[in-house]
């Protein structure tokens, strides 16, 4: 299948060609429908901790974190802002300034001074106009205030990364990007006994110069802002995860002059980056999902939450796997604890017997650990929880998208109560203090195939299992109810003019 020159191409990217075989035979075969027991939902795969319960794991976090507990935040950072303003780049390419205040355009012109970045509007308008916005505004010339935000000549939004986009106005300070905020966010939830906030940004290669400039004025401001020590570090997707793209008939690889054509492969590729993160906790939070200050407190109190009950369901894996490895016959109480707490089963609990069933049941505790925060439905887009059929028979708890959901399960789908805000946290040392090999415990039978172009001709692309999808299928995994108003995504501009964002 691959030339002599091709098989240099895989070298220099790192990608094995067992593995470039296996993504042009997927592209044949397609991926599977991911076999469901049921939605997860309060009481069945959800948990609802009330007020006792989470009071307990509030203390359970502030317990790790004065013990000298060691914990990173991991945000995913690396998209360009383009979807976020696709209907301005949309009126920009039009032929008209009329925007219906029905419109997205309309809206945000009917509540330009809410905007975060405001001042950084008027400042472009009158460089590129030599007029002030009110005199734009005034004179009806609303394509060009819009092509003022969008384009480069302007404040070029359409092509920087979310992370530095001016999400937040305060009085009497900057406004803040997400990147600010998710900095104080860390200040107040992961902070460890020295004061210490560790980051982690995943970030594109063509965008790293900006985020360290950014950085370099961001961090001392933070550590001023809220007295706490930052560490904060970078890293890019690995150009071996990239993956190899297919021809519209899925039968040979897509050719651009004549050599391989590869593409990102999604944020499932950062299963590689988390596992180079040397900590035994990772709080894992999208770039865009932030509040000014006035509006954090909820986001706070379910941090510790989270983490906090993730720390005493650690603490029971950990005793269980002690007293397994000391000879103690607790495998009763292990699989009532796996049935209960993780939602977790498998046929061979009642079948197997003596050092065989000993042996199951360590193997399913000794797993990267994560609790993920769950949202009650409103009619946002995005995954949501369920519970699987694992490829070694046993059912857990699994983050779907709906194209890993068939035909026959569409009306579970509907009855699902929750979905996915990306919010989670995950524990990936053993109980020995030792780093688990996050790379063992992805399932390749979980991305997902899609129709794309490159100058015009159209190709198959593949993404990789995602994050927090099948790259972490065969992890120990609990769901825990959080409020709504920890889930404040900015997926488009006009976001960024409801409550929890605007002045």
């Amino acid at each position: 299948m691959f030339r002599q020159k091709d098989l240099e191409l895989l070298r220099s990217k790192g990608i094995a060609v067992a593995q470039a075989e296996a993504q042009m035979k997927r592209f044949a075969t397609g991926f599977p429908y991911m076999p469901i027991v049921g939605a997860a939902t309060p009481g069945h795969g959800i948990t609802v901790l009330g007020g006792d319960g989470e009071r307990a794991a509030i203390e359970r976090w502030q317990r790790y974190l004065s013990e000298g507990g060691d914990v990173y935040k991991f945000v995913p950072a690396s998209g360009a802002a383009s979807r976020m303003f696709k209907a301005l780049f949309e009126f920009v390419n039009g032929d008209t300034d009329e925007a219906p205040e029905s419109t997205p355009v309309g809206q945000l012109m009917a509540n330009l001074d809410e905007l975060p970045f405001i001042e950084d509007l008027r400042e472009a308008v009158l460089r590129i106009y030599g007029s002030l916005l009110d005199e734009l505004v005034a004179a009806g010339r609303t394509r060009d205030i819009i092509a003022a935000i969008v384009n480069p000549e302007g404040m070029n939004y359409g092509q920087l990364p979310k992370a530095l986009l001016r999400f937040h106005a305060y009085e009497g300070e900057p406004s803040r990007t997400p990147l600010d905020e998710q900095l104080t966010e860390g200040a107040q939830t992961a902070a460890n006994a020295a004061g210490e906030v560790k980051l982690h940004f995943t970030v594109s290669a063509n965008h790293r110069r900006l985020f360290e400039e950014k950085l370099a004025e961001a961090v001392p401001a933070a550590e001023v802002r809220t007295g706490r020590k930052f560490t904060v570090t970078l890293s890019e997707q690995k150009p071996s995860t990239d993956t190899i793209a297919a021809n519209i008939d899925n039968d040979e690889p897509f050719l651009e002059n004549d050599s391989l054509f590869f593409r990102p492969g999604g944020h499932g590729a950062l299963i590689e980056n988390l596992n180079d993160i040397d900590a035994a906790v990772v709080f894992i939070k999208n770039i865009d999902n932030v509040v000014p200050d006035r509006h954090r407190d909820a986001t706070v109190r379910y941090k510790q939450v989270i983490g906090g009950y993730m720390m005493l369901l650690h603490d029971a894996i950990a005793r269980f796997i002690a007293a397994i490895d000391a000879g103690e016959d607790v495998t009763a109480e292990a699989i009532e604890f796996m049935r209960h707490s993780l939602s977790t089963d498998d046929k061979r609990f009642d079948t197997l017997k003596g050092t065989d069933l000993v042996r199951l049941v360590r193997s399913k505790l000794d797993r990267p650990l994560r609790v993920c925060g769950m949202v009650r439905n409103e009619g946002e887009p995005g995954g949501g929880p369920y519970i699987t059929v694992n490829p070694d028979g046993s059912s857990s708890l699994q983050i779907l998208e709906s194209t890993q959901i068939g035909p026959d399960y569409k009306d579970m789908m509907a009855g699902a109560t929750h979905f996915n805000p990306v919010d989670l946290v995950c524990y990936i040392k053993n109980p020995a203090g030792a780093k688990y090999d996050l790379t063992r415990y992805v399932d390749p039978a979980t991305g997902f195939i899609s129709q794309k172009s490159s100058h015009g001709r159209e190709l198959r692309a593949m993404e990789l299992p995602g994050l927090w999808n099948g790259a972490m299928s065969d992890w120990n995994t609990a769901f825990v109810e959080v409020p709504v108003e920890t889930f404040n995504p900015v997926k488009t501009v006009n976001d960024l003019l409801r409550p929890a964002h605007r002045k």
